[in-house]
């Protein structure tokens, strides 16, 4: 076996068992290089193959960063509320409305939704909290002429479960759209990022009903350290 598997293989067998905890520090390149006895490249290599295995991250001045092992499933595909993964992965969390009100559709929002402009449609602005931060920041924006009124306490629970079983929606499909982007102002105020973050994942979808009527468009803000996003992919030969 290579030398930087075998010390990436200890590395990460302590990393798991909790000898360097998340947010802590490896030791520093001197350090590994004396504790193994190796070449700088070797060390390198082997913290390389911790960070592509999203062991660490290494920042410029500080060092090798432990990350969170704690990350919980986000499906890719599939149409699945907050609430559902909340209980079937069993994610301690906590759901704030920060807003709710009716607006009117933007051209912006128009030109995302084909809903017309002036409508009216309803903002939500949630706050999903996990270990007491801020992690996830939900922007939903619905169409007021399918969803009439939007009662708080609905929004606090799951829209979805709302949406089905009082309002009878047969909720189809969603187009979904997966970035990674600078974090603003807003998505600052809103959610508990740490100094080091300067990015988050936004999950963009637009959701219809059965009758391929778009009743739906959201905007799910990730941290990126508490979510690793899955899918299952099936070979289909050309």
């Amino acid at each position: 076996m290579n030398k930087f598997r075998e010390i990436f293989l200890d590395l990460e067998q302590k990393i798991v068992a909790g000898d360097y905890p998340a947010h802590s520090l490896l030791p520093s390149e001197n350090q590994l290089i004396k504790v193994y006895s190796v070449s700088r490249e070797t060390v390198r290599k082997a913290l390389n193959m911790l960070r592509d295995a999203g062991y660490i991250q290494k920042k410029q001045g500080k060092g090798s960063i432990v990350l969170d092992l704690n990350r919980f499933d986000f499906p890719i595909s599939g149409l699945t509320s907050f609430k559902e993964l909340q209980e079937t992965q069993r994610i301690p969390s906590k759901t704030t409305v920060a807003e709710i009100k009716k607006i009117a559709v933007s051209p912006k929002l128009h030109e995302i939704t084909d809903w017309p402009v002036a409508s009216e449609s309803w903002k939500l602005i949630r706050q999903r909290s996990i270990d007491g931060e801020v992690v996830i920041l939900d922007k939903d924006y619905l169409d007021a002429s399918i969803i009439p009124e939007l009662p708080k306490e609905a929004a606090e629970q799951s829209i979805y479960d709302y949406f089905e079983n009082q309002l009878g929606l047969d909720i189809s499909y969603a187009q979904k759209e997966i970035t990674v982007e600078p974090i603003t102002k807003e998505t600052r105020d809103l959610m508990d990022l740490r100094p080091e973050d300067q990015h988050v994942v936004i999950v963009r979808s637009l959701v219809y009903l059965e009758d391929t009527r778009c009743f739906e468009y959201t905007e799910s803000i990730h941290r990126l350290d508490k979510f690793r996003f899955v899918d299952f992919a099936r070979r289909r030969k050309i």
